[in-house]
């Protein structure tokens, strides 16, 4: 890899990695519900989880929500106000940081300006006074891994950002922990080399088949990276999954909004497998409905992707599962687009897909929005 920000942008993923470091130590992580209070302030409110071994899990969530202070905690920097953090068996709740078996990537990367490559990556091996010529091997072995061949002896203020968060995953990785911490790491890149990172990142993560807990606002990276979303909010964890599950059954309007763009239409109960709309347009839904009472106030939610607009036939009944409204706008990007309708709800029901299939309708037309029931999601309002 060479030192240039556009060749990084170009570069595709690898999963190389050199063979005396194929593999990491991992741990099962399990949260008994933490809790954590500045005052009156509380940022973490019972948050109780079970992480198995080798998996990387995101905590996805707005600024506030608690995300970070729960990283922190994990790391040993803030000390829960009440229950236990259990790391590979070992309850490590009161444990100092520097007594964890953790390594950790700051958001701001925390790198020594005055030190080169090499001396930042070997420098936690140093303050566990490791043999200088241990050190150095190991410090070959991580250069090569995070593909910095050749620039040991650069200062860090001379590498692009790319690099820098390559020297801070391999200082982080430095002394083989069994969990590792990532803070918002790429929060500070350009959007094309983010996207590139994250694919090499997590193709690192599992080919060393580490436990990964990291912090992110960006869904985007959440979908892409990890095994398990943790949606957080207020303190408190709104719903955790697989990524795709999260976005296709998210389990209230909040995660279905956080977790991308969707219509959340008001709704009323109709039965066991319909809601009516707007209190008027009935629709069919699957069994996300059952156990909710007739006539309860809900919410339906429904990605752009999978809504349809249909033009209408004035002499033809109402297709199944649709609503009428009148096309409010129109956004063509060539390759895809969205469609607004104004449905007589709170907001425009939007309607999206690519390009190909851009339905043959105009800002003023009357149209009908079909809502497919398997796609459909109940969620309180």
């Amino acid at each position: 890899m060479t030192d240039t920000t556009e060749t990084e942008r170009g570069a595709g993923p690898t999963t190389e990695v050199p063979a005396s470091i194929e593999a990491m130590p991992s741990a099962a992580l399990v949260l008994d519900g933490l809790v954590k209070r500045f005052g009156p302030v509380v940022a973490v409110d019972g948050v109780s989880l079970e992480i198995p071994p080798g998996a990387l899990v995101s905590f996805l969530g707005p600024s506030g929500c608690g995300k970070t202070t729960l990283l922190r905690m994990l790391a040993g920097l803030e000390r829960p106000t009440a229950g236990s953090i259990v790391l590979g068996g070992a309850d490590v709740t009161r444990q100092a940081a520097h007594q964890r078996d953790i390594g950790m990537v700051f958001q701001s990367l925390a790198l020594f300006p005055h030190l080169d490559v090499r001396r930042n990556i070997g420098y936690p091996l140093r303050i566990k006074r490791t043999d200088r010529r241990a050190i150095a091997s190991r410090v070959d072995e991580l250069l090569g891994l995070v593909h910095l061949d050749g620039l040991g002896r650069r200062p860090v203020r001379k590498l692009s950002g790319g690099q820098r968060q390559r020297v801070a995953i391999a200082r982080a990785l430095a002394c083989e922990p069994s969990l590792f911490l990532l803070d918002e790491p790429m929060s500070a890149l350009d959007a094309n080399l983010r996207e590139a990172l994250q694919v090499e990142l997590r193709l690192l993560q599992q080919r060393l088949g580490i436990t990964t807990i990291m912090v992110t606002h960006d869904q985007r990276e959440a979908m892409t990276m990890s095994d398990v979303v943790v949606v957080m909010n207020d303190g408190r964890v709104e719903q955790a999954g697989p990524p795709l599950e999260v976005y296709r059954q998210p389990s209230t309007a909040f995660v279905a909004r956080f977790m991308g763009a969707t219509n959340l239409l008001p709704a009323k109960v109709f039965g066991p497998d319909a809601v009516k709309v707007g209190g008027r347009h009935p629709i069919g839904v699957p069994s996300s409905a059952h156990g909710k009472v007739v006539g309860a106030d809900v919410m339906l939610s429904l990605r752009p992707g999978d809504a349809t607009v249909l033009a209408v036939d004035d002499t033809a009944p109402a297709a199944p599962d649709t609503i009428p409204g009148e096309v409010v706008f129109v956004r063509d990007l060539g390759t895809t687009f969205e469609c607004f309708v104004d449905c007589g709800l709170d907001e425009p029901l939007v309607a999206s897909g690519a390009g190909r299939d851009h339905p043959d309708v105009a800002q003023g037309d009357t149209v009908a929005v079909h809502l497919p029931p398997d796609r459909c999601v109940v969620v309180a309002p």
